[in-house]
């Protein structure tokens, strides 16, 4: 039920979902968790009064069925609306920012904002990148181009090696450049599946030497590897590596995050088991497991996470869950290709819960920012984004 939840806030939900949730809400006794699970995850604050449960609840499942006619239609009906509407059920006194519950009309009244300034409008990531081939000569990659040479060919949102093409004596190698506000998807020549996030960069040979040791190397940024097994490469491992660590697979899924700004490489395992090594330090991970290599001092630490959490980005969605907004504003910053700054330095700290979809408008994203209590407003000047 948490994941149809969150499917309903994200704008996600089928048909199906939008019935089961209903059924479930219909149930008296999941009120109590509902409330709970929305409190924790999605960055509502609470005002509880008593309110017409009974008539709240009818307005609810009014609203999901207008859903569930929009989804035939094709509408996508307000966010804002649906968790307004879904807070008068839960008999909350108002959505913070966004909508008061007038408990006269029972109706929701916008409450005034202190002033957004938007000056242009900021355009979310999509599918490019800038592929290097051995050369030295460069292709743009980009949605909506096809590009196809001997061993390399793209449809603009992912780029495929031939997979017959084998290494005997000298590998060459090519490198694929993600900008900030981009992304890309790679096959590389062996079979392994690479994602890459915004502000990233991956070499690898365009033909590996057979029976030897794979190796590709995440020059900087995000990376989600889903390796080809080493039975189908005569038993060839697989390496990442990296300026301060490397990853030895056999065949598995994983993500790495090395970002240049950041002090810390975060390794997550999904499933396999991977070795982590830098020059002083080993150590195994294993799945729903990270580690945390940290660059001050060079020493790795390996504690449970949040798989899921961890890897959403590669599904479409930011997962903020307890996370400040200095984190934020940096995954912002390099998917929106933005700069974000605060106008209070005590800013950087405030946590916020929230599932969010990529696609979503900047100005979307902010505005359920504000749903904090300590962000009044935001304002947009070209590139560069100011919380107050």
């Amino acid at each position: 039920m948490q994941n149809l939840i969150t499917k309903y806030f994200t704008k996600q939900a089928s048909l199906s979902e939008l019935d089961e949730l209903t059924k479930w809400i219909e149930d008296p006794s999941n009120k109590e968790e509902f409330i709970k699970y929305v409190k924790i995850n999605h960055a509502i604050d609470f005002n509880m009064k008593k309110y017409g449960t009974d008539k709240s609840k009818r307005q609810l499942l009014k609203l999901i069925e207008q859903e569930k006619r929009a989804h035939k239609l094709g509408i996508v009906k307000n966010f804002v609306q649906y968790a307004a509407v879904i807070l008068i059920f839960l008999g909350i006194g108002y959505f913070l920012k966004n909508g008061i519950i007038d408990n006269a009309s029972s109706t929701i009244v916008p409450e005034t904002k202190a002033p957004v300034e938007i000056v242009n409008i900021i355009q979310a990531g999509t599918d490019k990148a800038t592929l290097t081939l051995e050369d030295g000569s460069s292709i743009d990659l980009e949605k909506g181009k096809i590009i196809k040479t001997k061993n390399i060919k793209s449809n603009g949102e992912e780029l495929i090696y031939d997979s017959s093409n084998k290494s005997t004596k000298e590998i060459a190698y090519n490198y694929l450049t993600i900008p900030r506000g981009g992304q890309f998807h790679i096959k590389l020549a062996d079979g392994t599946l690479v994602w890459l996030n915004s502000e990233s960069q991956l070499k690898y040979p365009v033909a590996f030497l057979e029976g030897k040791t794979r190796i590709v190397e995440l020059v900087y940024g995000e990376a989600y590897f889903e390796v080809s097994p080493s039975t189908e490469h005569l038993g060839a491992t697989f390496k990442v590596s990296n300026t301060s660590q490397e990853i030895e697979v056999l065949g598995t899924e994983f993500n790495v995050k090395a970002y240049r700004d950041e002090t810390n490489i975060y390794t997550t395992l999904v499933e396999g088991k991977v070795t982590i090594a830098t020059g002083t330090t080993k150590k195994v991970l294993k799945p729903n497991q990270q580690s945390n290599l940290d660059l001050n001092n060079n020493t790795i630490s390996i504690d449970p996470t949040n798989v899921d959490q961890e890897i959403s980005w590669r599904k479409g969605v930011f997962s903020f869950k307890g996370k400040s907004l200095e984190e934020i504003a940096k995954v912002l910053s390099r998917w929106y290709d933005v700069d974000i700054e605060f106008s209070k330095p005590e800013l950087k700290n405030v946590k916020f819960n929230g599932v969010l979809k990529k696609q979503e408008s900047i100005e979307e994203i902010l505005n359920s920012i504000l749903t904090t209590n300590s962000i009044k407003a935001y304002e947009i000047n070209h590139k560069k984004i100011t919380l107050k």
